[in-house]
């Protein structure tokens, strides 16, 4: 059961470096900084904007609108430092 736990405590962890770097892609975009023509980029973009569209999306709808400032990536990972610490503090203890 500690197995399950660690595996997805990793699955967390990894999941909010796919978030902070969906987010600095966006901004890279936004600013022109990376060329959205070329071929790696834009399938590097694709791949992060599948990877978090469907746990940013139901965010976005509950949140007001803050004109171009999208805090959705922060409330997630909010989100998910919550349940990480949760899984940590409470259930493993009880598995060990």
């Amino acid at each position: 059961m500690l197995a399950l736990i660690q595996t997805i405590v990793l699955a967390l962890d990894l999941y909010w470096w796919i978030i902070i770097a969906s987010a600095i892609f966006s901004w890279l975009y936004a600013f022109n900084v990376v060329n959205p023509r070329n071929q790696v980029v834009g399938t590097i973009g694709n791949m992060l904007f599948r990877l978090t569209e469907p746990a940013l999306r139901p965010i976005r709808r509950f949140m007001p609108d803050l004109g171009g400032i999208d805090i959705s990536p922060i409330i997630l990972l909010l989100a998910l430092f919550f349940v990480r610490q949760f899984i940590l503090t409470t259930v493993a203890p009880l598995v060990i």
